[in-house]
């Protein structure tokens, strides 16, 4: 089969990296226009950077959560390891109230608290070290479990085909070839020819912003839309299939992604177009029955009255914000994760693959 991509392309820059015990990110505020890389200089900047979604995409925040604790640690080597234990675990529950909706904030911390628990370490300095190789592996896992999900969802596009997607589940979600493009990028490489449709994905433009912007320089034919293009685009056959991220899939399948997802979802179906989710192992919640007990994150008024620096609405005009909305699970036609593609039933599913992610990562 040859090689298999694990990154988007050299002209995509990495969403985060850890280099000199030091964390730096990619502030996808600034894009496509600015490619500004800053480092992390303790707890609070990871907290803002991930609430203000300089890094964002659940997987994204996930490893950026990890290495967010062992910077937040660093400087307390010299503790004793009951002190060390003590501000660890305030600090992972500092950063876990940085957003509330992505499953993979509160499970990448978890992980961490859960290697101190467990290890023996001599010091506080051995026990720093042990954080450090967790967070690697998370990353490392989540470039793996990207190229996974690309090869069990390549083959659902097909020659001439359209793919539409929304928001952004690309590189720049993730530490490799994201989720929902993970497969797009696999097909361009095999030499598919297909186009893909990008919603702007309003109030903030992440699919205008990042996702055309990654898919245009990675060389993939890439059209963008606004959000209240789909359905039209749909209607006239342009659409075949639909692939979406996800930040969050209940134990009984709901997908809870982006605010515009639903639409989408509902869309699809209404004109028989294939509606898949990408759905990563670390974004299964099995604690949580379904989508309705979710808690949705209300983001601040001023990204939907205005657009870049020009108000678009009345002074003093109530606002909703939501950032995601929950799509139920009978109106989605499959879940690509890294194990294969999960079909209705989905509660089945979900426990063997999550079981598969739990085993493959106590082995690691």
């Amino acid at each position: 089969m040859g090689t298999v991509m694990t990154s988007a392309s050299h002209h995509v820059p990495a969403t985060l990296q850890w280099r000199d015990d030091e964390l730096h990110l990619l502030d996808q505020t600034r894009l496509p226009l600015q490619i500004h890389i800053e480092r992390q200089d303790d707890a609070q900047q990871v907290w803002q950077s991930i609430r203000q979604l300089k890094v964002r995409g659940a997987p994204a925040i996930g490893v950026a959560a990890a290495y967010g604790l062992c910077v937040a640690m660093r400087p307390h080597q010299a503790l004793g390891l009951p002190e060390f234990r003590e501000t660890l675990r305030q600090n992972a529950q500092y950063l876990n109230t940085a957003r509330p909706t992505a499953v993979n904030l509160a499970w990448a911390l978890q992980r961490m608290l859960a290697v101190a628990a467990a290890h023996a370490a001599v010091d506080s300095a051995d026990l720093y070290a042990r954080l450090v190789a967790e967070a690697r592996r998370i990353h490392a896992e989540d470039t793996a479990i990207c190229a996974g999900i690309g090869q069990h969802g390549v083959d659902l596009i097909r020659p001439g085909m359209g793919v539409l997607t929304h928001c952004n589940a690309g590189a720049l979600a993730t530490t490799g070839l994201g989720t929902a493009t993970a497969p797009m990028y696999l097909a361009h490489q095999r030499g598919t020819r297909f186009k893909v449709f990008a919603d702007e994905t309003r109030p903030l433009l992440q699919g205008a912003r990042l996702t055309a912007w990654e898919l245009q320089s990675a060389g993939l034919d890439v059209t963008l839309i606004t959000d209240n293009m789909a359905a039209s685009m749909m209607a006239s056959g342009q659409v075949q299939l639909v692939i979406v991220g996800t930040d969050r899939v209940t134990a009984n399948g709901d997908v809870v992604n982006k605010i515009g997802t639903l639409g989408v979802a509902v869309l699809a179906q209404h004109f028989g177009v294939p509606f898949y989710v990408a759905c990563p192992s670390s974004t299964i919640d099995a604690a949580t029955a379904s989508g309705d007990q979710v808690e949705i994150e209300e983001r601040t008024p001023d990204e939907v009255t205005g657009f870049g620096d020009t108000r678009t609405a009345p002074q003093a005009m109530p606002v909703r914000n939501p950032a995601f909305d929950v799509t139920p699970h009978a109106l989605v036609r499959g879940l690509i994760t890294e194990h294969g593609i999960i079909k209705a039933p989905f509660d089945e599913g979900l426990r063997r693959v999550a079981r598969t992610a739990d085993d493959a990562s106590r082995t690691a």
